[in-house]
């Protein structure tokens, strides 16, 4: 082995070893074999960090085996810092740093050794890496990052509680010494606080801190590195801590005796005054409650808390009277909200105080005797008549005439005025129930002495009634009359309506005017319970001989005296349409069902009268341009020609003649108009002597009359010229009765009464006008 060069001060040597291979020789000597490959062994090389010497501080030194001492070996170092940070002595391998290290900002450095030979630039050994730490002092104080700290802690804590953690950090290397290594202490905050010195967690070191004592604690905590020995660096943070408040401190009155003015004029609900428990806490903990305690305060007084200043507002609950009660005494207590039960050993958290209110006098307004009063007068009473009296008086001790007078803005004073001493009220007109029955007056009371205080009274006056108005007919629009109406029907039933009040109900009487002479058309029925019933005394009206009727009606009221009024009801005649028993006249219905105004209703008709004189228009057109029936001469053949001629319904009996048909030989001598009914006059003896034309008729022979007809449609030239079809009906002859048609048998009148055929509906309307023509005539 070669020998070891050690560094100064330095436990790390670099160690190089020769290896070499012994023989035994026969003569006992050793013959010692060299190995063609030498080699070198490293270890880590250190230098101390912020070297500040004159001299470049020595590092170590390179030697290669090869190294004869000759000179002849060249050290070359590459690497991190190589040149610049670290030099080496070529011939010698000495290895030196010229700069100061820092080992926060580099730990350590890679670099690389070769020996070569000086003369051939050969490599005698290969290039090895090594590695040079730099190696660690005490050159950096812990430090607070995050200083300095604010920190919270109730008050009243208990010792020991936990305020805070503060954490310091070392650049220095901490797996090298004790550089690194930080104890925590208190340099000022004690005796309230401590710091534990591994974890740096502040707690509470007094009992009972009391926040309104002190509010606000300066903490000065110390790391110290080195384990706190002598010669460590240390770095201190501050911290502000602060006491919370807790509710440790009960409501206080200042005083225990408070005295109290107020005037006896004070309004109900606003308050009169204030009072004030003083608490040393902090929000909610400092909430007061007050409350009155006694009785007599209670009832005319209330308390309330002003959440903003925490005073006790009083109140006033019913009005003061200085001539009744001139002093209260209210017990007061003020009490917190938020107890908390922790301190309940330091006592109740409330206070009670006394206050002395005097009520003092002052000069009031009159005061009436009844609020409102309620008065009545009869209706067209004279002016000058008394309604009644209101009555006020001072209520001080000095009991001061009281002057009276109405309010002259109010519309009242046209109607009344009130003695202004006495205080009773007279109208000024007569007045009228139907016009304003209830009268809203307000009389004002004011001191003889003290004009200016003033007391008012609502004076409600009720307008009796008397019985000054006539009846009238309640409904104001037309009667509608059917024209199918029967005698003895209703025609419509009436009420009557009065203005005056009657307090049993109102009770009427109808009747037509005994002046007039007997009304032939209508009649009315009084029903006995305040209506009427109008009834129709003939049948059959008609609206185009007569639409309009008056009937006058003479109304009576139940009242003392009584008194009537004559209405005169104009009655329209129409055709009716029945809907149950609603009846509507056609042309009104067709209006308001229509719901159109007159501009709408002419535009409407303007519109049908263009549209019709279009189609005649059209249809003239038409005929103008009729085409034959046989286009040409060789067309002749049988043609079908339709003729769409409707009949006239039941309505049409005067179109065409039967009798024609079924009496042949009446043929050409009954061929009357079909537009005019033929005056048929027979001459009769004793009744049943009579017979019937057709029964005459019925002696010719058919086969005459159908050969005259068919010469006839030989010889016409407007019938077209093909073969037509042409069917005559004949009964026959012989038959002993003769005819049972009614058309032309004289018969006898019935006396049949066909009066209910008016409420068979629209659809024997006609009929039952039909058989009213008839029963008419017949009684004509």
């Amino acid at each position: 082995s070669f020998p070891i060069h050690c560094l100064p001060k330095i436990t790390h040597c670099l160690t190089f070893e020769w290896l070499d291979n012994q023989t035994k020789l026969a003569n006992g000597e050793a013959e010692i074999h060299h190995r063609p490959k030498r080699g070198w062994i490293w270890n880590q090389f250190f230098v101390l960090e912020e070297h500040m010497g004159p001299d470049a501080q020595y590092v170590g030194k390179l030697h290669s085996n090869s190294d004869k001492g000759d000179g002849s070996v060249e050290y070359i170092l590459t690497g991190e810092g190589a040149g610049t940070i670290f030099v080496i002595n070529e011939v010698t391998g000495d290895i030196h740093a010229t700069k100061s290290l820092d080992r926060e900002r580099k730990t350590h450095y890679v670099l690389h050794a070769q020996a070569l030979d000086r003369n051939t630039k050969m490599a005698l050994e290969p290039e090895s890496e090594f590695i040079i730490k730099v190696q660690d002092i005490n050159d950096n104080a812990p430090k607070f990052p995050d200083g300095p700290f604010v920190a919270l802690v109730p008050e009243m804590s208990e010792v020991g509680t936990s305020v805070l953690q503060v954490t310091a950090t070392d650049a220095d290397d901490p797996t090298y010494g004790n550089s690194a290594r930080i104890v925590y202490s208190i340099l000022q905050g004690q005796p309230y606080f401590s710091v534990d010195p591994k974890t740096g967690i502040i707690r509470t070191a007094l009992a009972n801190m009391d926040r309104e004592a002190r509010e606000h604690y300066t903490v000065v905590i110390q790391a110290k590195d080195m384990a706190g020995q002598v010669g460590g660096l240390s770095g201190s943070t501050t911290i502000n801590i602060t006491l919370t408040d807790v509710n440790d401190n009960p409501p206080k009155f200042p005083q225990k005796n408070y005295q109290l003015y107020v005037p006896e004029s004070a309004q109900v609900g606003k308050p009169v005054g204030k009072i004030k428990a003083n608490d040393e806490d902090l929000g909610v903990n400092a909430d007061i409650k007050y409350s009155i305690i006694n009785s007599e305060g209670a009832n005319m007084f209330s308390i309330s808390t002003d959440r903003d200043t925490r005073e006790g507002i009083i109140s006033l609950k019913k009005p003061l009277n200085y001539e009744r009660k001139k002093t209260y005494t209210l017990h007061i207590e003020g009490m917190n909200t938020h107890v908390d039960p922790r301190f309940s050993y330091l006592g109740s958290f409330k206070d009670t105080a006394t206050l002395k209110i005097t009520v003092g006098d002052v000069d009031e307004a009159p005061v009436f005797s009844m609020d409102p009063y309620i008065m009545d007068v009869y209706e067209n009473a004279p002016s000058g008549t008394e309604v009644g009296a209101v009555t006020a008086q001072d209520p001080d001790s000095r009991n001061s005439p009281v002057r009276y007078f109405l309010d002259s803005e109010e519309e009242g004073e046209r109607f009344f005025r009130i003695d202004e001493s006495s205080g009773v009220i007279w109208t000024t007109q007569p007045l009228d129930r139907e016009d304003m029955p209830w009268h809203n007056i307000t009389v004002m009371a004011s001191e003889v002495d003290n004009p200016s205080l003033l007391s008012h009274v609502p004076v409600t006056v009720q307008v009796l009634d008397v019985n000054d108005n006539p009846p009238e007919i309640a409904t104001e629009e037309e009667v509608i009359v059917c024209e199918s109406s029967r005698p003895g029907q209703v025609i419509q039933t009436i009420t009557a309506v009065d203005k005056d009040d009657f307090a049993n109900g109102q009770r009427f009487f109808f009747a037509l005017p005994s002046q007039l002479p007997v009304n032939p058309n209508f009649t009315l029925k009084d029903n006995e319970d305040s209506t009427a019933s109008i009834i129709a005394r003939r049948r059959r009206f008609n609206h185009l001989i007569q639409e309009l009727y008056e009937l006058p009606i003479v109304v009576w009221d139940g009242g003392e005296p009584s008194l009537s009024g004559t209405s005169t009801l104009t009655l329209r005649v129409c055709p009716c349409q029945r809907h149950g028993r609603i009846r509507m006249c056609q042309g009104e219905a067709f209006l308001s069902s229509a719901g159109l105004s007159t501009g709408a209703l002419i535009a409407i008709l303007l519109c049908i009268v263009i549209l019709l004189a279009i189609v005649v228009l059209f249809i003239t057109l038409r005929q103008n341009k009729k085409e034959p029936l046989i286009i040409s001469e060789e067309d002749i053949r049988e043609n079908v020609v339709t003729y769409d001629d409707e009949g006239g319904g039941e309505e049409d009996t005067e179109a065409f003649d039967i009798i024609a048909l079924r009496n042949p030989a009446a043929a050409e001598e009954l061929k009357f108009r079909r537009d005019v009914r033929p005056e048929v006059r027979q001459h009769c003896g004793p009744p049943r002597s009579c017979r019937s034309p057709s029964v005459e008729l019925d002696e010719v022979d058919v086969h005459e009359f159908i050969k005259q007809k068919l010469v006839e449609a030989d010889l016409d030239t407007s019938v077209p010229p093909y073969d037509s079809l042409q069917t005559y009906a004949y009964e026959g002859q012989g038959s002993p009765t003769g005819s049972i048609s009614p058309l032309d048998s004289p018969g006898t009148h019935s006396e049949q009464d066909y009066n209910y055929l008016d409420d068979w509906g629209p659809e024997f309307q006609k009929l039952a006008e039909l058989y009213g023509e008839a029963e008419s005539e017949m009684t004509t």
